[in-house]
């Protein structure tokens, strides 16, 4: 079975609504009418009742009506009219008196609705209501007074109203639903229009934007968020080309440098000191491209946002001594003065594995650009319900108007004026993006020639 449309399906659950809505109120409206009808008709009856009641004079046990001119009356004597049927008859259901319009025909009087209950019933073929008055001489019943009138014009009025219900019922809904149709092509306008918007887009064209209906309503909202994943995804596609244009340069540039060094050694034969320089050189470029693609793996590992975190408390006095007491060597070489200041004992609820990454780092950061005999210094401290880690050192700095670059994969500020200063420009978009997954915030000051300070802020468990 075909599927409707968005459109159709709406017109048709408004027409469903709808039809029950109008049946509920056409049902209503004819109950009323009917009922209407039926109590001028019941008072009708009952005060022709009580007039002709007290219209009767009592002979003996039989009783006869006053004023015989009554029968004259018109609405006694035809049939055209509004016709009032009247009919005594004694406890022997015997008829002693009838208006003319009966003609031949009389009443029939019904046991079953003998004490003054108006019912429905037939005078030949014609539908009438009557009603059956006991006529009591002190307590005794001598007979009844019967009172009918015709439903024939009642009935035509219900008829009418019915067969009228009946046709503008289908009709009405008929229009309802092309108007419904009408109403919700307009109002969904805007969902083609994402349809359209998103058949143009591909992975090669992200920069199509949903126009925003001047409506702030669902669709507005829809259209809304659909433009922010756009962007997100757009921002991730640019991302993901900027990091593989970059990371293939990155890769391709030691494997160029190996690859020299090799053809140069293999043209012609050469002595043991310069195989075991070639060698040695061909070794620290491998180390440095096994180095970057560490990194790279990493960053990549870590791109998802999706990355289980494995909390416990670590204790960060021991982690930054841990991490100063690793790069001894370096410190060691370089004559750098290392001093740490921690007030008390610090514990944090995070990953212990990511967070020693960041700290491992940023500390190789900060001896890396430190200058020789330079200084480092490392503190921990509380302000109000977090910890703030400063790790400062004294070494080239970063340019004021390369700061905000410095987060960027493969960035690295001023790299040519040190080349002797090796890296691969992802230690810090690491640390920017780990610091993300833990709930970390990162903010570095620097100033050229006067060194770096990287503050971090996070919540200590008490």
């Amino acid at each position: 079975m075909q599927q409707l449309s968005f459109k159709n399906r709406i017109a048709f659950n408004y027409i469903v609504t709808t039809a029950l809505l109008i049946f509920v109120v056409f049902f209503i409206i004819f109950s009323i009418v009917k009922f209407s009808v039926y109590s001028h008709v019941n008072n009708d009856i009952t005060s022709e009742a009580e007039k002709h009641f007290n219209e009767i004079e009592f002979v003996g046990n039989s009783f006869h009506l006053i004023h015989e001119q009554e029968w004259m009356e018109r609405e006694h004597n035809t049939l055209d009219v509004n016709p009032v049927f009247i009919q005594f008859i004694d406890q022997n259901s015997n008829v002693i008196e009838k208006s003319p319009n009966l003609k031949q025909s009389t009443l029939t009087f019904d046991k079953e609705n003998a004490d003054n209950k108006i019912f429905d019933t037939k005078l030949v073929d014609n539908a009438i209501r009557q009603i059956q008055v006991p006529i009591y001489k002190k307590t005794k019943i001598i007979g009844y007074i019967i009172i009918a009138m015709s439903l024939e014009d009642v009935t035509r009025v219900l008829d009418n109203i019915f067969e009228v219900l009946i046709i503008s019922y289908p009709v009405i809904l008929i229009l309802l639903f092309f108007i419904a149709r009408f109403i919700a092509g307009r109002s969904i306008k805007p969902i083609s229009t994402i349809i359209t918007t998103s058949n143009i887009i591909t992975k090669d064209n992200l920069r199509s934007r949903i126009p925003l209906p001047q409506n702030r309503d669902e669709l507005f909202i829809l259209s809304q968020t659909i433009n922010n994943l756009l962007d997100r995804i757009e921002t991730a596609v640019e991302r993901e080309k900027q990091f593989t244009s970059d990371a293939s340069h990155e890769l391709r540039t030691p494997l160029t440098v190996i690859k020299g060094t090799l053809e140069v050694l293999i043209r012609k034969p050469r002595n043991h000191a310069e195989y075991e320089e070639k060698i040695n050189f061909c070794v620290t470029e491998v180390n440095r491209l096994n180095h970057l693609v560490d990194q790279l793996l990493l960053l990549a590992r870590f791109e998802n946002q999706k990355q289980t975190l494995k909390t416990e408390k670590v204790y960060l006095n021991a982690l930054f001594l841990d991490t100063i007491a690793r790069y001894s060597t370096v410190i060691q070489s370089k004559n750098i003065s290392v001093s740490t200041e921690f007030l008390k004992d610090y514990y944090l609820e995070t990953d212990n594995y990511l967070f020693s990454i960041v700290i491992n780092n940023l500390i190789s950061n900060a001896l890396k650009y430190s200058n020789q005999n330079g200084n480092l210094a490392v503190t921990i401290k509380s302000i109000g319900s977090k910890i703030e880690c400063q790790i400062t050192d004294s070494g080239i700095g970063i340019p004021a108007e390369d700061l905000e670059k410095i987060f960027n994969q493969f960035y690295r500020s001023k790299s040519s004026n040190h080349p002797e200063i090796k890296g691969t420009g992802l230690g810090l978009s690491i640390v920017k993006r780990l610091c993300s997954l833990l709930n970390i915030d990162i903010a570095i000051t620097s100033q050229a020639h006067s060194g770096t300070t990287v503050i971090l802020s996070l919540y200590e468990v008490k």
